[in-house]
């Protein structure tokens, strides 16, 4: 890439370290006239009583010191722009060397190379601050690239399955006519249901990472109470109880993001438990940075390896139980987008006696005017 036309900022340095060289000579020479000059007399002293063989050597005058003191003073000044021209372009070339490898970086950066890290080296200080800012920026910009290209290349696979089964019952049916349209109705309606919910996973995903809410003064406990009796049914159905735990815990966020959150874990609390006598519990409250919303459920241990999996878009933990609410593998990724958007952590562990426990930790919110205390 090819810089527009114009002063380069090392020329501009050159020059104005030449010129700060000139204006301190001139200044320098301009103190020698006022302080040494002016008390050489203009014409030559006659002293009464003396004779001219008393005078040693030549006394001078203003007018021949001066024309002797001009000339090499100029050579002097014209000394100190050539070598403030050629030191100020040294200079300033040395002083620029980390920008070049800045702009450098930036250009294969433009070019589509993300893995190019400038690690510039040296003691720690602007410069090498830039640079170092530089390559974080660069790091998070690659890793974010290329999650941004793993999780397009899965839901395009995942949105794909459920057009192509849409596709093969609707080829079936007209290539058998009298074959049940019921049922394969039925299946399409299962099949929809699903790239639906897909769809709406993904858009609620998009919007959660993209910070296009209002914040406002959210109660947790309300919160789960409105989760949990949602989803009583679906824990009937698995024979798994619910028991909550929830005090008054004053969160700042998005009510209807928040009430997604909890309803996605309390949901795979409910489908990845027990087949039988399962128990999820849920409890918030206070925490020493902020409050916190734990879920904990009974169930099969968690290996290692998947627990640090569940996040990641698409992960339905194949080695959990499985069944048809399993849902689209979206459900602990759009949790952990939403608790990064409200600023909070997510921790997922392992339970001794198997199971898992989920921990999100957001920041409180300030206390009502009514309550606080006042100076």
């Amino acid at each position: 890439m090819d810089r527009a036309p114009g002063t380069s900022v090392r020329l501009k340095l050159t020059l104005s370290y030449a010129g700060f060289l000139m204006v301190a000579g001139v200044l320098l020479l301009a103190a020698v006239w006022a302080f040494l000059l002016r008390y050489v007399p203009d014409r030559a002293l006659i002293i009464p009583g003396s004779t001219g063989t008393s005078l040693h050597g030549v006394f001078p005058v203003r007018s021949s010191l001066l024309h002797v003191f001009a000339p090499r003073a100029a050579a002097v000044l014209a000394l100190l722009l050539a070598f403030g021209l050629v030191g100020g372009w040294i200079l300033a070339g040395r002083m620029l060397a980390p920008l070049t490898a800045v702009t450098d970086a930036t250009r294969l950066a433009t070019a589509g190379s993300l893995s190019h890290r400038i690690r510039l080296p040296g003691r720690r200080d602007e410069f090498r601050e830039l640079a170092d800012a530089f390559d974080t920026m660069l790091a998070r910009l690659e890793a974010h690239v290329a999650e941004e290209r793993r999780f397009a290349a899965n839901a395009s696979h995942e949105l794909r399955t459920p057009l192509a089964i849409s596709k093969a019952l609707l080829d079936v049916a007209r290539a058998d006519p009298e074959r049940d349209t019921g049922e394969v109705l039925d299946r399409l309606h299962a099949v929809n249901a699903r790239a639906i919910g897909l769809t709406e996973a993904l858009l609620l995903l998009s919007r959660a990472e993209q910070r296009s809410f209002t914040r406002e003064r959210v109660d947790l406990s309300l919160v789960v109470e409105e989760a949990t009796e949602t989803l009583l049914p679906l824990a009937e159905e698995h024979g798994v109880t619910v028991e909550t735990r929830a005090d008054l815990t004053p969160a700042f966020g998005s009510p209807a993001l928040l009430l997604q959150l909890t309803t996605n874990l309390v949901q795979n609390a409910i489908v990845h438990n027990l087949p039988r006598n399962g128990t999820v519990w849920v409890s918030t409250g206070p925490a020493p940075t902020g409050v916190v919303l734990t879920v904990e459920n009974t169930g099969e241990p968690v290996p290692p390896r998947l627990l640090a999996t569940l996040t990641e878009p698409f992960q339905r933990g194949s080695e959990r139980v499985r069944t048809h609410h399993a849902g689209v593998g979206l459900g602990l990724a759009i949790v952990e987008t939403i608790t990064r958007a409200h600023d909070g952590t997510l921790t997922l562990t392992e339970r001794p006696a198997g199971g898992l426990r989920v921990t999100v930790e957001l920041p409180a919110a300030d206390p009502p005017p009514d309550r606080r205390r006042t100076a």
